[in-house]
C-alpha cells in the first residue's frame, strides 16, 4: 500500500479533482466505485444542493469519497456545517488559508487535504496540520497559482521539503503522466480534465466535445489580476484579450467577467460567451467514456509504462 491509498483507504492513488460544474455525485461515486477517490466539487453548489449531492453519493457508493471546498465561498460556515452533519470523512480545501478551517475539520475526525501551487504554501499547509497536500502545476485547468510553476518542477521541489503525503496535479491524464509524477516524488495524483470528458461528468455535452477537440496551444492562463484561470480560447477569451489592449482596471475586468460566466460555458454549454476552463492536457484527451473505464485505462497505462521504464 502506498501513503495515499492508505490515507484514504482506496485501491488506487488516483483522486478525481473537485471541479466546478463537472463533479457532482454521479462522477464522484463512479470514480470511488472504480477504486479511486471521487470528490464532489462544492464550488458550484448552493449549500442545499451540496447536501443533496452528499446524500446521493452515500447511496451510490459504499467506498470513500470527499468534498472539495474552495474557501473563497460566501456560505463557507454553512458548507462546513453540512459536511460535518452529513458525516463526510474527507475534505480537500483550496483558495484560502488552511489554518482557517483545518482545526475545525480535524476536530470532527475529518481527513484534510489542501491544494497549493508553491513550496511556501505547501509548508504552510503542513504547519496548519493537514494530512496531505495537492501540489498543482500551472498546466492545470481552472483557477491556478500565480507562480506559473510547472508540475514537473513543482513536485520535486515540494517533495524535498514536505514530510506529509504529496499528491501531484496539473497536466496528468494518463498512466504515463501518473508514473512520471510518482517518479518525481508524488505519492498519488489528482486528475481533473480527463474526468471532465467522462459520461458521468455534469458538464454540458458541448463543453465535453470542446475538450476532446482542444489541441496544444488552445488554452491560456489569463485574468491574473482577479484570480488566474486557464481558459479555452473562445469568443469570451478573445474579448478579454481585446480589453487588455486598453490597460483595463480591475473593475473593467470584473465588469466583462460578470456573473455566472463559468456556469454559462461549462454547465449550460454556451461555447461563445461562456468561460471554458480546462487544462493543457486536453490535447491528449480524445474521447468521452465512463469514469470507471478512465480509471482502468490510467492504471493499465501506468503498469505498462512502469514495465517499459524498468527495461530502459
Amino acid at each position: 500500500m502506498n501513503r495515499i491509498t492508505q490515507l484514504f483507504n482506496i485501491e488506487y492513488p488516483i483522486i478525481q479533482a473537485g471541479m466546478i460544474w463537472a463533479s457532482g455525485y454521479k462522477l464522484a461515486s463512479a470514480v470511488s466505485n472504480a477504486g479511486g477517490l471521487g470528490l464532489i466539487g462544492a464550488g458550484s453548489m448552493y449549500p442545499d444542493v451540496l447536501r443533496e449531492h452528499i446524500q446521493k453519493c452515500k447511496k451510490a457508493t459504499n467506498k470513500p469519497f470527499g468534498v472539495n471546498v474552495p474557501m473563497l465561498y460566501p456560505n463557507i460556515e454553512e458548507i462546513m456545517d453540512i459536511i460535518v452533519e452529513e458525516g463526510v470523512k474527507i475534505v480537500f480545501t483550496s483558495a484560502g488559508n488552511p489554518k482557517t478551517w483545518t482545526p475545525f475539520l480535524k476536530e470532527h475526525g475529518i481527513t484534510v487535504v489542501h491544494v497549493v501551487s508553491s513550496v511556501k504554501f505547501a509548508l504552510k499547509a503542513q504547519e496548519a496540520g493537514v494530512d496531505a497536500v495537492v501540489a498543482e502545476g500551472f498546466e492545470a485547468g481552472g483557477h491556478n497559482g500565480r507562480e506559473e510553476t510547472t508540475t514537473f518542477t513543482l513536485i520535486p521541489m515540494v517533495k524535498e521539503q514536505l514530510q506529509i503525503p504529496l499528491i501531484a496535479a496539473g497536466g496528468i491524464a494518463t498512466g504515463r503522466g501518473m508514473l512520471a509524477a510518482m517518479v518525481l516524488g508524488a505519492d498519488g495524483v489528482q486528475v481533473g480534465s480527463r474526468f471532465v470528458a467522462s459520461v458521468e461528468s455534469s458538464s454540458h455535452d458541448n463543453f465535453k466535445k470542446t475538450v476532446i477537440e482542444t489541441k496544444d496551444g488552445d488554452t491560456q492562463l489569463t485574468l491574473k489580476e482577479l484570480a488566474p484561470v486557464r481558459l479555452v480560447k473562445n469568443k469570451f477569451f478573445n474579448d478579454v484579450m481585446e480589453l487588455y489592449k486598453e490597460s483595463p482596471t480591475i473593475e473593467d475586468l470584473k465588469t466583462l467577467l460578470g456573473r455566472a460566466r463559468a456556469k454559462k460555458g461549462m454547465f449550460e454549454g454556451d461555447l461563445e460567451e461562456g468561460e471554458l476552463e480546462i487544462g493543457q492536457i486536453a490535447g491528449l484527451i480524445h474521447d468521452i467514456k465512463p469514469a470507471a473505464e478512465i480509471v482502468k485505462e490510467i492504471i493499465t497505462d501506468f503498469e505498462a509504462a512502469k514495465r517499459e521504464a524498468v527495461s530502459l
